[in-house]
């Protein structure tokens, strides 16, 4: 039944929203976008869902991502370490900055394939075993047009029932974001490119989607 409200919310959206029907959870799966080096001049989306290891993966799979980077937003302490926010204490969540081409991807899409495939929106300060208000799920538009397609997506994928229980996603104000420690950037790549398997939490996603 989950199934066919995906696909509903995919084609009532646009043959846009179709684009992330590809996108695997695979650490090693690459959209053909992807960049060694975060390109200038691209806009930038900001979502946070958990663990940032998760959801970068999760975006970096979809063509017209350019680059991404894990990092905190949302908190009080400038220039938080990850010991820092793994407190709960500074207010940050850990967040994941997408850098994208609006020529073949755009804000609406990524806050879609945020909501309804990249993480569960329904669980409040949490994902999964990661408890704490640092694993929030939470949006933050840089500007009030992706405020307004932000709010507007909440709202449209709550109203589907995609879900059992009501989306807790917040929108929050943009603030500094700040780059966590170069071993956070693209996890489960350096995990995977080291030890030839994928991390036990790509393979545990991976099972849950099915």
């Amino acid at each position: 039944m989950r199934g066919i409200f995906v696909i509903l919310i995919m084609f009532s959206v646009g043959l846009g929203a179709l684009m992330f029907m590809g996108a695997k959870s695979s650490a090693m799966v690459k959209g053909k976008d992807i960049m060694d080096v975060r390109p200038e001049g691209y806009p930038a989306a900001y979502f946070a869902g958990g663990c940032f290891w998760c959801v970068e993966s999760e975006f970096r799979a979809i063509d017209g991502v350019l680059f991404t980077r894990s990092g905190y937003m949302g908190g009080d302490l400038d220039d938080p370490s990850y010991r820092d926010i793994t407190t709960g204490k500074t207010g940050h969540a850990e967040v994941v900055e997408v850098t994208f081409d609006p020529q073949k991807t755009d804000y609406r899409m990524l806050s879609e394939f945020f909501l309804a495939k990249a993480h569960d929106p329904t669980q409040l300060n949490r994902q999964g075993v990661d408890v704490g208000t640092q694993y929030r799920s939470a949006i933050f538009p840089v500007d009030e047009e992706q405020e307004r397609i932000a709010k507007e997506m909440i709202e449209y994928v709550d109203k589907s029932k995609l879900y059992a229980q009501p989306i807790v996603t917040t929108l929050e104000p943009f603030t500094k974001f700040w780059e966590a420690e170069e071993y956070h950037q693209q996890y489960y790549e350096k995990y995977e490119e080291s030890n030839g398997v994928p991390h036990i939490r790509v393979m545990l996603k991976k099972d849950k989607k099915r």
